[in-house]
């Protein structure tokens, strides 16, 4: 019962600074405008949580580690090139919309990760355009998409597209998170199909 409620408030506490992160600006939150956000003294906050970068990097690495999985089981898909770059951007806004707190932090704010935490961070998006743009190379491959397009203009445009999300999505005055992923890929995916 203990661990739940510890497990629980750490959540609150990962919950609220990401918050305040998307507010103020990590270098320009402090643990005492977090502890005053939560209403509790700032030595509290030491029981639940280590330091500010540990909050950075917790939000950092679970936004990664689902924006993975939903690509993971979009590479699974015995599907055209076409279909899995439409179920990947689907995918993609999916996890966005579900935290858009989160995924403005995790956008703009991964930079204030020290080493070797923002390298292995910078990697992991690496890797993930990177798997992006092999479905486009499919698609170029089997001659679903134009064949003289610039596979990596292409990933680059598409991840432009999609990470401006947090800044003007709101999912209270505006479409559903589904149409919105299904509109993204119908524009995005259309530019490099064949006519």
């Amino acid at each position: 019962m203990e661990v739940t409620a510890t497990i629980s408030r750490k959540k609150q506490v990962i919950r609220k600074a990401a918050e305040l992160f998307r507010e103020k600006g990590y270098a320009a939150a402090s643990m005492r405008d977090l502890a005053q956000k939560l209403g509790i003294e700032a030595a509290s906050l030491y029981s639940h949580i280590k330091s500010k970068e540990e909050i950075l990097r917790t939000l950092c690495f679970d936004m990664a580690a689902e924006f993975r999985a939903s690509l993971n089981a979009v590479e699974k898909m015995k599907a055209s090139a076409s279909e899995k770059l439409r179920s990947g951007i689907e995918g993609h806004v999916r996890v966005m919309a579900r935290d858009l707190t989160a995924s403005a932090v995790f956008m703009n704010e991964h930079r204030h990760l020290s080493q070797p935490y923002l390298r292995d961070f910078l990697l992991l998006r690496i890797n993930y355009i990177n798997r992006f743009k092999k479905i486009i190379e499919e698609g170029v491959q089997s001659g679903e998409f134009k064949k003289d397009i610039d596979t990596k203009l292409s990933v680059m445009t598409l991840f432009s597209s999609l990470n401006w999300m947090p800044l003007w999505y709101s999912p209270e005055n505006s479409i559903a998170p589904e149409a919105l992923g299904k509109q993204l890929a119908d524009m995005l995916i259309n530019g490099l199909k064949k006519n």
